[in-house]
């Protein structure tokens, strides 16, 4: 039981479902032969990420050169920063690329350019590719403007090409496993498209680099790819369960909250956890009901299995408010702990940061 040390919003992580996952995606680029460069947004941890070296992995993706530099700080050497260049960090990129093997990634010229002029030591350059996300990186099919970006890093000195890099954000998106699995085989063939492009053009060497949990953990042949990046996987969350691509026993982490007061005329249930601890990211059911988390009460391993007809219905900032049904509604007492499977567990973890650590099934 772990229970009795907590007061607050308390994020708790599953130590042996964390590892299980980090085991099971591994295996996975393992036996197609591909890279695996887990993106280490999820848990910006690093103890989690020691994790992944008893895997073997050395090779690890970020969001942000705040990040690539509290992991640098930590160990590791190889680091991809998977967000389009911001050139106002270019000191901060320049003392990571004297120390690491760092890869950037650009999307326009105009960014080749400025590194071309400001940076001090060699990096690897990703292009970012769009394959029908709409968020960020050249339309896959541009290839005036892959052109000219490819040709502005040939011509650098410091700026080596390393291939195509795209994210199916859209797959979480998708209504069935079968549909994430149109998406990853589409967004396949165009970045596969424009790699042939740039051969064709004179360019060798070009890899493809692809990486979202849906797809990676439903797809199960990555042939044609080079490196994969997911990073929701490693804690999945109750989007992850309900988009197909995990189970309820593979959500490594939930947010232990208190029972602050009970309305029986309504059958809910007030807690002490909202917007600043579980974000506001909501998802639908498959009854059209939408949630900001399910909710589980406390077992002797965390949390166990999540409870019927329960879920988180609205959010405040410090609120919370889970509707139920009436026999749950009585056996849940104020002053108990109920643990919310958040819906993104990414922003839960960033909004938490630290995590209080159990084992068990």
């Amino acid at each position: 039981m772990t229970g009795f040390k907590i007061k607050k919003p308390t994020l708790v992580l599953n130590k042996d479902r964390v590892r299980r996952n980090i085991r099971r995606m591994a295996d996975k680029a393992r036996n197609n032969g591909v890279r695996f460069r887990p993106h280490f947004k999820t848990h910006q941890s690093a103890q989690v990420g020691e994790f992944f070296k008893e895997e073997g992995i050395s090779s690890i993706t970020v969001s942000s050169v705040d990040m690539a530099e509290y992991f640098a700080k930590n160990g590791w050497e190889d680091i991809t920063i998977a967000f389009s260049v911001n050139l106002r960090q270019i000191d901060e990129i320049n003392t990571l690329a004297e120390k690491i093997s760092l890869n950037l990634l650009v999307e326009s010229i105009e960014s080749v350019d400025f590194l071309e002029k400001h940076l001090k030591s060699p990096v690897n350059i990703w292009i970012k590719i769009d394959v029908g996300y709409k968020r960020a990186g050249i339309e896959a099919e541009d290839f005036k403007s892959v052109l000219e970006v490819a040709n502005g890093i040939k011509r650098s000195e410091n700026l080596r090409l390393k291939g195509l890099l795209t994210h199916a954000g859209h797959s979480y998106h998708a209504n069935s496993k079968e549909e994430i699995k149109e998406i990853y085989h589409h967004s396949i063939a165009l970045i596969k498209k424009t790699g042939q492009f740039l051969v064709d053009s004179g360019f060798s060497g070009i890899e493809i680099s692809v990486g979202d949990t849906p797809t990676s953990s439903i797809v199960d042949d990555f042939s044609g790819v080079d490196e994969i990046r997911p990073g929701n996987f490693v804690f999945c969350d109750v989007m992850q369960m309900i988009l197909g691509s995990c189970s309820e026993n593979d959500i490594a982490v939930a947010v232990a909250c208190p029972v602050v007061a009970k309305h029986d005329q309504r059958n809910e249930i007030v807690i002490y956890g909202g917007a600043v601890h579980l974000s506001k990211d909501t998802i639908s059911t498959k009854n059209n009901i939408s949630i900001f988390g399910l909710v589980a009460q406390e077992a002797q391993y965390g949390w166990g299995p999540v409870l019927d007809r329960t879920f988180v219905a609205s959010i405040a900032q410090e609120h919370g408010i889970i509707k139920t049904d009436e026999q749950n509604f009585g056996q849940i007492n104020v002053g108990d702990l109920l643990y919310i499977l958040p819906v993104h567990s990414c922003l839960t973890v960033n909004l938490l940061r630290e995590f209080y650590m159990i084992e068990g099934a």
